[in-house]
């Protein structure tokens, strides 16, 4: 009987790192150490804001359970995506960024008392439908966006930012009797210290989590000399889902909006370059689309975010790094971070655990925080052609346009309400000044070489490079 010929075999197509499903046990710690490297980064906006608005204790851990809570759903949908729709299906984490924080304390500072939060989100909610109305085209608008802009930008984030962690390390409270005593300076340079130990004597994981391991330990620090309250812990629920506009229905003020979209570019601008490195970092072609699809999911995250608390959302830089240094490129991965991120955030006794931390801790902590954030804008702007005249006077009016109300509070209080807010916020400034300055420059009526400079941009629907 001849021998029946068999069919042959083709090897399955081997797996994308990007689309690998890792064994349990090296998933699991590789999300821990996104959680770690973000969770601070994570918290600290609504602790911040809701500092500034003057909420208790319960407000804020309501606050850091929304961000928690978005930053999950957020980073969900990035990496595992619905259909063509939305989603980047990278190892993309989206959470609260930084970047608005500035803005939203010169709207604090400017609404009366009990409608600072409605007037935040209702910014924040149209700078999301802002972010949806303009990402599909974003692409195009990348070129007008460089390093010399964005490396501004960042840079003004975090140099207009380190007043508030100095805030912290002296107390938080300026009216408390102890504010700016030396027990709450000797707690904060304790913290930092720890973190600059750890820094330096260990390694991985360990080191990854040195601002949290400092928060922590300078938290246990503060215990004995009853520098740590307890009282929010015991107060917070075990488990419950934050409740749709429990700060207010959102108030829609003109100036706060325009403020915020500004933000909004800046953060669109911060995700696709994100999206761009990790893009290289993975191997997997960054195309038009996958912007448009990542750039959808930051807005729908901002527009539905402040229905439950939640601030603007982008991409998060320090996560960026983790997948570059772990070389663990799985969207699984992060996908499971972000699902940690959603347990938490159903939980407000866990975000209750953050604000246990002590002012002068997250002080010292804060500073290695807010500087870094300086350090990567400085690290954009190296690498943006400033040996051009033209780029040393845009950066260097920019930075001046940018820390003046950082050096002079005042220096706008003659100005209209809505030109206070724009320009009262640093962040905007300079960033107004950069983008405008960028286009006198190497936009309007010349084709400079500082054009090599542009950060290059994808065009939607291809995967072309455009200048």
């Amino acid at each position: 009987m001849a021998q029946q010929e068999q069919a042959p075999h083709h090897p399955a197509p081997p797996v994308h790192p990007v689309d690998e499903k890792p064994a349990v046990k090296r998933l699991v710690p590789a999300a821990l150490q996104h959680i770690a490297a973000m969770y601070a980064g994570v918290v600290t906006p609504p602790l911040i804001i809701g500092q500034a608005v003057g909420l208790d204790t319960a407000g804020r851990t309501r606050l850091i359970a929304a961000s928690l809570l978005i930053a999950g759903l957020a980073t969900l949908l990035q990496t595992l995506g619905i259909r063509t729709f939305v989603g980047n299906r990278l190892p993309f984490v989206n959470a609260a960024s930084s970047a608005g924080i500035t803005p939203m304390l010169a709207i604090a500072e400017t609404t009366a008392k009990g409608h600072q939060l409605p007037a935040i989100y209702g910014a924040v909610m149209c700078a999301g439908v802002f972010c949806l109305a303009i990402g599909p085209f974003f692409g195009k608008l990348l070129r007008f966006f460089p390093p010399l802009v964005t490396g501004v930008v960042i840079t003004l984030i975090g140099v207009t930012l380190m007043p508030v962690p100095v805030g912290w390390a002296q107390g938080g409270d300026k009216q408390a009797a102890d504010f700016g005593s030396m027990k709450n300076l000797a707690l904060a340079g304790f913290t930092l210290l720890v973190v600059l130990l750890i820094q330096r004597f260990t390694k991985g994981f360990v080191k990854q989590i040195a601002l949290l391991i400092g928060l922590v330990v300078g938290t246990l620090a503060a215990i004995p000399f009853g520098m740590a309250s307890f009282e929010g812990l015991r107060s917070a629920p075990i488990a419950a889902l934050p409740t749709p506009f429990s700060f207010g229905p959102p108030e829609f003020q003109p100036a706060a909006i325009l403020s915020l979209c500004i933000v909004m570019l800046v953060l669109m601008t911060e995700s696709s370059a994100g999206m761009l490195a990790l893009g290289e970092i993975c191997e997997r072609k960054t195309t038009g689309a996958t912007i448009t699809r990542g750039l959808r999911t930051d807005g729908i995250a901002t527009l539905l975010g402040p229905v439950f608390g939640g601030l603007p959302t982008s991409a998060f830089a320090q996560n960026v790094g983790v997948v570059s240094l772990t070389r663990v490129r799985s969207r699984y991965v992060v996908a499971l971070a972000g699902a940690v991120l959603l347990v938490l955030g159903a939980f407000p006794v866990l975000g209750a655990v953050v604000s246990l931390v002590p002012m002068p801790v997250l002080g010292g902590a804060g500073i290695v925080l807010f500087g870094s954030i300086a350090v990567s804008g400085i690290r954009t702007l190296s690498e943006a052609g400033l040996d051009d005249s033209s780029n040393i006077i845009l950066v260097a009016v920019s930075l001046g346009a940018g820390i003046i109300p950082l050096a002079a509070p005042t220096f706008y209080s003659g100005f209209p309400a809505w030109a206070q807010t724009v320009l009262g916020s640093g962040i905007s400034a300079g960033a107004l000044v950069a983008v405008t300055l960028n286009l006198f420059f190497h936009h309007l009526g010349t084709r400079s070489t500082a054009r090599a400079a542009v950060l290059s941009a994808v065009s939607p629907g291809s995967g072309t490079q455009i200048p």
